[in-house]
């Protein structure tokens, strides 16, 4: 059975070679919507470039002056989730101890928990700097997470989840930033919390909230920082007024593979526990990238005051255990 097809030649004969088939073309026919010019890399004033890269390799002088332009999705953040805010998106998860008494049964204690956060932090556009480490300007962020506890001692079912959306516009000019924005929270029972517990008090607890933040850091590695925070809408218990503040120390500059120690304290007080609230302590061991500031953490943490699932905000936690927190 012959393999080729034999030609035929330009008087209609036959001819012994074997016929070749074209191969597919290797360039596009007809417009490709896809096909668009690409963003070179951003310019930098201090000329230490990596080839091939739009980011700066100098980590001496974090705060320098460099120039500002647009960008959309830009790599990093100007104004970062809080270390150890129980509130803030990031990907987390930690196991602990709660040695307060149990929600549903106040003659014993609460005993093993397991928080898991799945959110997270990015930035749309910006007129700033593009610096590998703590950028500069004017920013559009947006953030979002899912906040989530598991009964580990009842077949991990699910006690409750809270959900935040929000966004955030910031501004950074040097070692102080600033942030006003817009986030909306609301927490839930779990389905099988609820058909254990059918005549737990649920709560239809929801905070729709406008914040003005300011953090500012008095060394590379040190933060402080405050905000405040009034809901336009409140439910279920949910009032007006909260306060939240801190401190961070932890490595600003690429950690390498060996790491660095962390340390962070953050409190919050809000109208509706007659301005008390909770204080949570995280400290271990962190790696931060060098492309970016995406940073691992693990650790332990201690958290002593009003729960953070605002399912059982109005019921107190004196918990610790080990935990990991992803910020991107």
């Amino acid at each position: 059975m012959p393999i080729f097809d034999a030609p035929q030649s330009l008087y209609g004969e036959s001819t012994n070679l074997p016929q070749s088939r074209t191969l597919p073309p290797t360039h596009s026919r007809g417009p490709v919507v896809l096909e668009m010019p690409y963003e070179e890399a951003p310019p930098c004033a201090d000329d230490c470039v990596v080839p091939g890269s739009g980011f700066p390799e100098c980590f001496d002088d974090l705060w320098a002056a460099r120039p500002w332009f647009w960008q959309m999705l830009p790599n990093n953040l100007i104004y970062t989730s809080y270390l150890a805010g129980p509130k803030e998106p990031r990907i987390g998860s930690s196991v602990y101890s709660d040695t307060n008494p149990a929600v549903t049964n106040p003659a014993v204690r609460e005993g093993l928990l397991w928080d898991t956060t799945l959110g997270g932090r990015v930035s749309l556009l910006r007129y700033g700097t593009d610096s590998v480490v703590h950028p500069q300007g004017l920013e559009v962020q947006i953030e979002g997470a899912a906040f989530v506890r598991l009964d580990p001692q009842d077949d991990r079912d699910l006690r409750s989840s809270d959900f935040r959306f929000g966004v955030p516009i910031v501004y950074g000019v040097g070692r102080w930033q600033t942030k006003l924005a817009y986030y909306h929270n609301s927490a839930h029972l779990g389905d099988e919390f609820l058909i254990k517990n059918p005549t737990f008090p649920r709560i239809n607890y929801v905070r729709d909230c406008i914040v003005w933040g300011n953090s500012y850091y008095l060394f590379d590695w040190l933060r402080v920082y405050g905000e405040t925070g009034f809901a336009f809408f409140n439910a279920g218990g949910s009032q007006p007024w909260e306060f939240q503040a801190g401190t961070e120390l932890i490595q600003a500059r690429p950690t390498g593979p060996l790491g660095a120690p962390f340390l962070a304290v953050n409190g919050m007080s809000r109208q509706e526990l007659n301005w008390g609230g909770n204080i949570c302590v995280q400290t271990g061991w962190a790696w931060r990238g060098r492309r970016s500031e995406k940073l691992l953490r693990i650790g332990f943490e201690y958290l002593y005051g009003s729960d953070p699932q605002y399912e059982f905000t109005f019921y107190n936690q004196n918990r610790y255990g080990l935990g990991m927190w992803y910020d991107y």
